[in-house]
């Protein structure tokens, strides 16, 4: 048998895979930790949406930034790239799960879910270093308004975030792990948490688990794809894995690594996920895996919207990324979010409000808007100071809706593709009507400009930032794909953390749910059993 290069690979570095990386390097193992994007100092970061080659992730382009865009029949999806994962691209906000999460009928016969959670929870609001918003953010009032609108003013409350605030752009050792951790700047409130944080100020993992994980002697691999996992002898996994990865955009398979460890997380995010897994059991790579993969895909039930305020006099930018909350019914939670002074680039994604509909007609009520409204569309199209002065509406809802991903050869050349279904019988929404009522009803209030993501108004197609599910737990390889320890059914040392094993819709921002099911996964690993050394104290015994 040929020496193994690791113990553990960890294909990417976002919540679940720094986790994994951080908790399996302090039980003594080797860890290699591979990430499709590049690794960012935080003045790397953009300093605006329109440095696209800091921003935006399109690698075929030569465009390596945080942000990634990608558009299915069904869902349009943004999540992150880069060391980090998503956690250099979120908006910090970290909210545990509403109580109808841990009753879903997909796992609710595997365990009192949120009482296994509650002390993984703690930790990892301890090691994200969660804390509510301090302060009145200029925008909080509106929010109020909102709710006190619809009835439910009780329901706003500040958000609880990964950020440390501190003195406004002081450094000053690490306040978080007794001096262990790295310096840390106080946040200046300048609303760019998701372009990057330039200041030090936010909480990213590279500042708490991934900062560990290194110091225990893990190694991350930036700007490393993996194309293939594939058992390195008994199909069952038990005589460990080859991982194969190249560096992203590259056009002749150029700079192609392969590694062979005992064991493997995947935890590459819930699209990055589906598509390696999809890829190797289409392959043949991963024969083994259950033929669940793909399905009960989650998108939070979300619906994102905009308003643009007749001028900047708010300074609604001047604050986190988001600072605030309300819950309009039992099942929809609002959330107002900025990108900052110099998030302008995001215009492009946002057209006139536009109602309910299909893919036929929605675009007819959308033309019918622009006839109706040419002045207010035009002025929607200017995007110079759109940033400063738009509230964007995350609309999130915890109602147990689904698609899935599917796994298909290439129209054109080798390899393969991954498309989205709707659930036939539980479908994901297209258009919320409390997201858009809210949206409206803000606009008129104050002059402004509603708008709903263009490929919504166009194509029926909403947009999500928090893509779930595909690889869920499950009681066996008939219900899902991972047990309720995050190990893949049909293999050994082969374990799922990320955004994939959730398997219903939490109703929040879901980083910290994904937090705490990756520790309480990570819990359930043994040490490293080290072979004995002679005369030293404390080897395992042969």
């Amino acid at each position: 048998m040929a020496e193994y290069d690791y113990d553990w690979v960890i294909v990417g570095s976002g919540f679940g895979g720094s986790v994994a990386a951080m908790r399996l390097a302090e039980k003594g193992y080797s860890v290699a930790v591979l990430e499709s994007g590049r690794r960012f100092q935080d003045e790397d970061f953009a300093v605006s949406t329109w440095q696209l080659n800091r921003f935006l992730w399109a690698p075929l382009f030569g465009l390596r930034g945080i942000f990634r865009l990608t558009a299915f029949r069904d869902i349009f999806i943004a999540s992150g790239a880069g060391v980090g994962g998503g956690s250099i691209v979120y908006a910090n906000t970290l909210y545990r799960a509403k109580p109808s999460f841990y009753a879903n009928a997909q796992w609710k016969d595997l365990g009192d879910w949120e009482a296994e959670l509650a002390p993984h929870y703690a930790t990892a609001e301890r090691m994200l270093g969660v804390n509510e918003v301090p302060y009145e953010s200029p925008a909080d009032g509106l929010l109020r308004d909102i709710a006190v609108h619809a009835g439910v003013g009780e329901t706003f409350r500040r958000t609880p975030v990964g950020v440390f605030f501190g003195e406004p752009d002081v450094t000053v050792p690490d306040p978080y792990f007794d001096g262990e951790g790295p310096p840390r700047t106080g946040c200046i409130r300048c609303g760019a948490c998701m372009v990057g944080c330039r200041v030090g100020a936010k909480n990213t993992l590279v500042k708490n688990y991934l900062w560990f994980a290194e110091k225990a002697g893990a190694e991350i691999h930036p700007d490393s794809q993996v194309d293939d996992i594939r058992p390195a002898g008994a199909e069952d996994g038990s005589e460990g894995y080859l991982v194969s990865c190249s560096r992203p955009g590259s056009w002749l398979g150029e700079r192609r690594r392969e590694y062979r460890a005992r064991a493997v997380v995947v935890a590459a995010g819930a699209l990055g996920t589906n598509r390696l897994l999809g890829a190797c059991k289409h392959r043949g790579s991963l024969a083994r895996l259950s033929d669940r993969l793909g399905e009960l895909v989650r998108t939070n039930s979300e619906s994102i919207l905009a308003v643009t305020l007749p001028d900047d006099s708010l300074k609604a930018w001047n604050t986190v990324a988001i600072s605030a909350s309300i819950h309009v019914d039992d099942d929809t939670h609002i959330e107002f979010v900025t990108y900052g002074e110099r998030g302008d680039a995001m215009n492009s994604l946002f057209t006139l409000l536009t109602g309910q509909g299909t893919r036929l007609s929605r675009p007819l009520l959308l033309l019918a808007n622009l006839i109706r409204h040419p002045i207010r569309f035009l002025k929607s199209l200017w995007p110079f100071g759109w940033s400063r002065k738009t509230l964007i509406l995350l609309v999130m809802q915890t109602l147990d809706n689904a698609i899935a991903f599917r796994t298909r050869p290439r129209r054109i050349g080798a390899g393969t593709r991954m498309v989205t279904e709707q659930d036939p019988e539980k479908p994901n929404p297209t258009y919320i009507d409390a997201g858009n009522r809210a949206a409206a009803w803000l606009a008129e209030q104050c002059g402004g400009i509603a708008q709903s993501t263009i490929l919504e108004a166009t194509a029926n197609i909403p947009m999500t930032a928090h893509i779930l599910g595909g690889a869920v737990v499950g009681g066996d390889r008939e219900s899902g794909v991972v047990d309720a320890e995050h190990r893949v059914f049909g293999y050994h040392n082969l374990l799922i953390c990320d955004g994939s094993t959730v398997p219903a819709n939490p109703g929040v921002n879901p980083s910290l749910t994904i937090t705490a099911m990756a520790e309480r996964a990570m819990s359930h690993v043994p040490a490293k059993i080290r072979p004995a050394v002679a005369g030293e104290s404390g080897a395992a015994p042969e």
